[in-house]
């Protein structure tokens, strides 16, 4: 039963990919710097006898035909970069490249598709149709690597019926996955600010046209292109997480510098708040007499999980792991730049459950605590084989 057999393989591969895992976080590299570790994932096929090209800069799409006929292509995708956080765990795969780090788990997704490909190498001769592995860098950094791979023809020649990726979540126990159909992740915007006035003593607020207050006006007023513009039943989130006004007790500065994100799940809206968001904020400042750049930096689509694929993966993980441990997400304000992929193909983007919370294993991502419970990559490289093979029907 092909059920049967991909567990066994899984078990039987898990220690090298904990292996393979280990070696990544304690190698990490930042986004567009994946140097080392495409050639390490590049090793590792050659050592599996697939065949792969690079792409991207750093990235490589590999192929895997099964014996069997069929013109079916389902696409695996993993991600490959870090983070630029300083590891503060205490474990022997501890980060050897201080100030970088695999917080977000990118690790646990490139050694899981290792793993799948492997899984899925030894089962050629069972299967029809074709696999093609992405491995993908710089999904933590604008434009997104996903993009990258697109625009250089990542879903081309063969073009995959069906993008499947998954994500480390330690909300969710190890043993345990989770999905959501339709809208799942935001779109994200940066947004850099910065209002200009006449600084000058704080004794004497009339000679001055104080970017401060200004600022503070500004603030609080573009709150409401999301409580007042935006349709209450489509999610929006503005904020601002740095402000910078380099005055004192007695000194009003003569600008002052923010930077903030916006985030959605409507492109439509999207655009139409980029306007209203400069408009009402360069106005606000000429009416009080000072001027304001409001740059937005567009970031990475909303991710949206096709309904029908992400209906029949569910199933699928159902029968592969118990109903009991198939969860239902809720919708998720960060952002991912599989997104992209999601906005040109069926996508189905889920949750892999990495938590441990008697072994302590509980931090949340991008943090300087995180970790993952191993187990999980048994879970993870069976689950994707699995999900595979039934998708391409077999």
């Amino acid at each position: 039963m092909l059920k049967t057999k991909i567990k066994e393989l899984a078990k039987n591969i898990h220690q090298e990919v904990i292996a393979s895992r280990r070696h990544l976080h304690q190698n990490p590299e930042l986004s567009f710097e994946e140097e080392n570790t495409r050639v390490y994932v590049a090793g590792k096929l050659d050592e599996l006898g697939i065949s792969y090209e690079r792409m991207a800069g750093n990235g490589l799409v590999a192929l895997l035909q099964g014996e069997k006929p069929s013109n079916q292509v389902v696409a695996l995708r993993g991600d490959m970069d870090a983070l630029p956080i300083l590891e503060t765990n205490d474990v022997p795969y501890k980060s050897q490249n201080p100030g970088v780090m695999h917080a977000c788990g990118h690790d646990v997704h490139t050694s899981s598709l290792l793993g799948t490909a492997h899984i899925l190498n030894q089962l050629k001769a069972k299967f029809g149709g074709t696999v093609k592995f992405i491995f993908q860098p710089a999904e933590e950094k604008l434009p997104g690597g996903a993009s990258l791979m697109i625009a250089e023809g990542v879903l081309e020649n063969p073009k995959p019926q069906a993008v499947i990726g998954q994500h480390v979540m330690p909300l969710i126990d190890a043993g345990k996955v989770g999905f959501r159909a339709g809208k799942y992740m935001a779109s994200t915007d940066e947004l850099y600010v910065t209002v200009k006035g006449k600084g000058g003593h704080g004794a004497q607020p009339q000679q001055n046209i104080d970017p401060v207050i200004i600022t503070a006006h500004i603030l609080t007023a573009l709150q409401q292109v999301v409580s007042r513009f935006a349709d209450p039943k489509s999610p929006s989130v503005l904020s601002f997480g740095k402000v910078i006004a380099n005055g004192a007790t007695n000194v009003i500065p003569n600008e002052v510098y923010l930077e903030g994100t916006f985030r959605t799940m409507d492109e439509n809206w999207r655009q139409e708040a980029h306007v209203r968001m400069k408009q009402m904020a360069e106005g606000m400042a000429e009416s009080m007499g000072a001027t304001c750049d409001f740059e937005i930096r567009k970031g990475y689509p909303f991710l949206i999980n096709e309904e029908k694929l992400t209906a029949n993966v569910r199933a699928f993980a159902e029968d592969y792991l118990g109903k009991e441990n198939v969860l239902d997400l809720d919708l998720w304000m960060a952002a991912e730049d599989f997104a992209y992929y999601s906005q040109v193909a069926d996508a189905c983007f889920y949750r892999l459950g990495t938590r441990n919370e008697a072994r302590g294993i509980v931090s949340s991502v991008h943090t300087p605590t995180f970790d993952v419970d191993e187990s999980s990559l048994e879970v993870s490289t069976g689950l994707m084989a699995y999900l595979a093979l039934k998708q391409l029907g077999n």
